[in-house]
This record gives structure tokens, sequence and C-alpha cells, in this order.
């Protein structure tokens, strides 16, 4: 009788932990997708609007859908007096490679990139403009919410080598600010990325996929959500992207 009833509790309990874990899937259309960079930085006094502007984008119909915000918090501000927590020498170099592509000699913040064109006059940018360029749909799921399998099938199938790409985000953020050109500020922080995942795509019958896993912590974030995208193998312009809000925990 002990047996049998310590049984059913096992599966009970194995019943209800499999309920609980969400499947998460999202897919991009077969039109491009925007994705939208920030470059930004807790030490900047000019960064603070671009932020607004950048937390509005929660409230948009289009988001996820047209367009995917990331937001790279540079780490060059750092030595002004206020390390920004999030700050990272990879966006950084993210943000020098860019500039690179443009011949530019020097980066700056705020910036903002869509689909890899720097877009001086972000504050006039409109995101919501249908694309009608066919590039092909990109498909991301996940079982655990940490280990994603990314598959992209591009419209015209040729064969390319590709690259994917998997940011963990962090929006709902506040920093009070006790330092450099913000001291006193309490700024606020949407779509911020945590962690950034590079693969090399394999191909396979006119699609091409990946497996990344995030290895950033996934506690203490008061809203998460993540952002794919592809690029052809060593590139930086992005082809398709796609993301959405991770279930809350």
């Amino acid at each position: 009788m002990m047996i049998k009833l310590f049984l059913t509790i096992f599966v009970f309990t194995l019943s209800v932990g499999t309920m609980s874990a969400e499947e998460i899937k999202l897919s991009s259309s077969p039109q491009q997708t925007a994705l939208v960079e920030l470059y930004t930085s807790e030490g900047c006094s000019s960064c603070p609007p671009a932020e607004a502007w950048m937390s509005r984008l929660k409230d948009d119909a289009d988001l996820w859908k047209r367009f995917v915000p990331v937001s790279f918090h540079v780490d060059y501000w750092d030595r002004l007096g206020w390390r920004d927590r999030f700050s990272s020498k990879r966006w950084t170099e993210r943000q020098s490679r860019y500039a690179a592509l443009w011949n530019s000699e020097s980066v700056y913040t705020p910036a903002v990139v869509v689909n890899s064109r720097e877009e001086r006059d972000w504050s006039r940018v409109s995101l919501s403009q249908p694309n009608e360029k066919q590039v092909g749909v990109l498909r991301v799921t996940s079982s655990d919410g940490k280990t994603f399998a990314l598959e992209f099938r591009p419209a015209d199938r040729t064969a390319s080598d590709w690259d994917a790409h998997l940011a963990l985000l962090a929006s709902d953020i506040t920093t009070d600010v006790r330092a450099g050109e913000n001291s006193g500020r309490n700024l606020k922080h949407d779509f911020v990325v945590l962690d950034l995942q590079n693969g090399e795509m394999k191909a396979d019958s006119g699609a091409a996929s990946a497996r990344l896993t995030i290895s950033a912590p996934l506690e203490n974030v008061p809203r998460r959500a993540i952002a794919a995208w592809v690029t052809q193998r060593g590139e930086l312009p992005a082809r398709q992207a796609t993301g959405g809000w991770l279930p809350s925990k």
C-alpha cells in the first residue's frame, strides 16, 4: 500500500513538472525582420533619450514581428567614474566592426544601427514600415528556456554558409547612478544584452540549423526575452531575425 502511494505521488510530481515547462516557439515571417541595435552606456549623459526611445518599443504592436531590438552597453565610458554593470568589451568590439564597415574612424553613443545601417537621426526612424524583401524563415524553439534550436530556411534556397546568433535580453531594469555624467539619475533600461552566443549552422536539405545555450544566469531579471538572428558566415549584417518574451519565472 505504501509503495503504491509513493508511486502515485511520484507520477503526479513528474506530471506537474512536465506541465510547468512551457515550450518556446518563435518564428519570423518570410519578409526580413529588422535587427535594431542600440549602443549605449550608463556613463553617457546623452544616452537616456535614446534609451527612452528604445523602451517605447515594448508597446509597439510590431515588436518581434517587423523589428527585434537589442541594446549593447559599451565599456569605453567606464573609465570616467562610473562602471556600467552591463558593459562589455565584446559589445565595444562589435560596434568597432560596424565602424570599420562604414569606413568610420570612431565610435560614439548613443548609436543606432538598423539592419547594419547607421541611423544618426534615430528619433525619426520608422520601424513599422513593411519590408517586402523575401529572405526566408527563421524558427527558434526551446523546451527549457536555456538551450535553443535555430532553423533558417532561405527563400532562395541557394547554398550558403550561415552563422546563428542568440542573445538573452533583460527589460524593466533600473540603475541608481552615483557617479559619472549621469550621477544622481535613475536610469531605466530595456532589451539589454546580457549574453550573446554565436555558432556555425549546419546545412541540411535547404535549411541550416544550430543549437545554442545561454550561459548568463536567468535569475533576478524582471522581464526576459530572446533575440535571434542569422548572418552569412563571418559577416556582421543580419539576414533574418526573430525574438520574443520568455515566460516569467
